[in-house]
This record gives structure tokens, sequence and C-alpha cells, in this order.
């Protein structure tokens, strides 16, 4: 079975909460990326995320975008990408999905760059600009390799394309929060709960929220709503910060603790996951994603 799909049955089993985290991946270094990723599992956490550097980012904010241009600097390429999940794979079987744009998946070749990220490790792909009309042969592959395609949804997406785009997804959803890239914010979207309720109303695969949430007490916030939290701009922002020392890891993974106990702590007996009422919802976004100018999460 599927790591990702294993992790969240155990999960609901446990009456718990999923955290998911985004790393840039190279960001400083690739052998940090590793490093990182296997004290995050000891950390807690339940999914990661690594970004594959790309020279245009649009889906991103300035921080993470950043994260990417350190990446490709420390010569990080897709090919290395899955050499370190390979050798994550060595230390920890904590889910991965690489977080990616197209253009990159493109250049090797569909197919190929399926069966050799299955056979780094690696457990899903979230193709930030392939939307679902686009997607048949993708999602045949992704089926036969036993990987997930996660879709994102945001707030701008119609009633119709969100009763799409859950029945063609896999592993679980992705909840784009708010409009725009991503970032830091101040506090969390007040429609998530809506927002949620309406798409649990089409699928039954576990519903993880990003985009925004920086802190445990937001995290907090978010999962009463979710399955799963996602965070990544404030933990890029730690790594940024970071980078040089060479305490990078133990500090960012405490960060990332208090986010996990934070997520943990939530009891699903306490949080109200039924479907909400509609909303009329007419704008929609390219890949999901309506990219304007907008502050990092």
């Amino acid at each position: 079975m599927n790591r990702i799909v294993e992790q969240f049955a155990a999960l609901k089993s446990k009456g718990q909460k999923g955290l998911v985290v985004y790393i840039g991946a190279g960001d400083p270094h690739l052998d940090a990326t590793r490093q990182l990723t296997v004290a995050f599992d000891q950390a807690g956490v339940d999914v990661v995320e690594l970004g594959v550097p790309f020279s245009d980012p649009l889906a991103d904010g300035l921080v993470n975008q950043l994260a990417a241009q350190r990446g490709l600097e420390s010569g990080t390429t897709p090919p290395k990408v899955l050499a370190t999940v390979a050798a994550i794979r060595k230390e920890s079987q904590v889910p991965v999905v690489l977080y990616i744009y197209f253009n990159l998946i493109y250049k090797v070749g569909m197919k190929q760059f399926i069966a050799d990220a299955a056979k780094a490790g690696v457990d899903g792909l979230l193709v930030l600009d392939l939307p679902p009309e686009e997607s048949e042969n993708y999602e045949a592959l992704m089926r036969d390799a036993g990987l997930c395609n996660i879709y994102l949804i945001a707030p701008t997406t119609p009633d119709d394309r969100i009763e799409l785009i859950a029945k063609r997804a896999s592993g679980f959803i992705y909840y784009v929060s708010r409009e725009g890239v991503t970032g830091m914010q101040q506090k969390v979207s007040d429609t998530i709960g809506m927002m949620t309720g309406k798409i649990r109303s089409h699928t039954t695969l576990p519903i993880a929220v990003g985009f925004g949430v920086s802190n445990p007490e937001q995290a907090k916030t978010v999962a009463a709503n979710s399955e799963a939290v996602v965070v990544g701009s404030a933990i890029v922002n730690q790594i940024a910060a970071n980078g040089k020392s060479p305490d990078l890891v133990p500090k960012v993974a405490a960060f990332v603790k208090t986010l996990a106990n934070a997520v943990k702590d939530v009891n699903p007996m306490n949080t109200d996951l039924t479907t909400a009422p509609t909303m009329p919802i007419q704008l929609r976004a390219i890949g999901e994603i309506r990219v304007h100018s907008a502050p990092d999460r």
C-alpha cells in the first residue's frame, strides 16, 4: 500500500490529525534536505513535501521563491532530488511528496519521470500547473506506478470543479485556504470550515489545508476543520535564518515539533468535520491557484 494512504489510515485509527511540512529541496544543500526529512519524521511529521527547484515558481511567494533559488544555486536537479529521496529511504519511511512544476516532468518524459520517482521511493506528486482536464494519461501512469496524484482546490474553485477534482485525486486533497501565492499570514481564513465541508461532500479522501499556516496556534485552529495541516513558508523561513548554522537541523526540527504537538493535540471528537452549506463561488483559478501579488504566508 502507498505510504500516504497508510499514514492517513493510521492517523484515522488513532483519532489524530496529521502534519504535512514543505521544504525546498537543496536548500541549503541536498544533504541538509536528507537530514531534515529524517529529523521531521522523528519530530512527528506525517508527510514531507519536497519542493523541486524551478526557475519560475509562479505558485510561490517570496520565501519559497528564494528557497528555490538557493536550491538551484546549490546545484539541485530533479535526478539529484530523486537520489536524495532514495537516501532518505535508508533511514526513514515517512511519506514523501514532490511539489513540482510540469516543465520539469515534461523535460524528462512523463512516463520516465514517474517510474524514476516510484523507484526512488517517492509516494506522490503535486504538480502545481497540471489541471485534471489535462491529466488523464498522467493519472493512469501514476496509478500503475502506485503513486498518489494530489490536486489542489482553492477558495475560488467552482462547485462543479470541486466535484471533478475530488473524484480524480488520490492520497489526499490539498485545500489552498486563500487566494494568491504561498506565504506566512497573521491569521487563518475564516472560510476553511465551510470549504472543507463542501469538499467533503464529494470525497472520503483526507483534506490537508495549507497556504498561510505560520505557527502552532494557527495549525491547531486549522486542524479543527481538516484531517491534516500543511506548513511550508514558516519552516522555509527557519531554514533561511539558520542555513549556515551547524545547528540547522535540530533548530528547525524543534520548531516543527511544536507544530506537530499542536496538531496532535486536537481532539477529533471536539471538531466539526460534517458537510457545511454551500455558497456560490464564481472565480476560477488556473491550476486552482489564482496567482497575483500577495504577501508571504
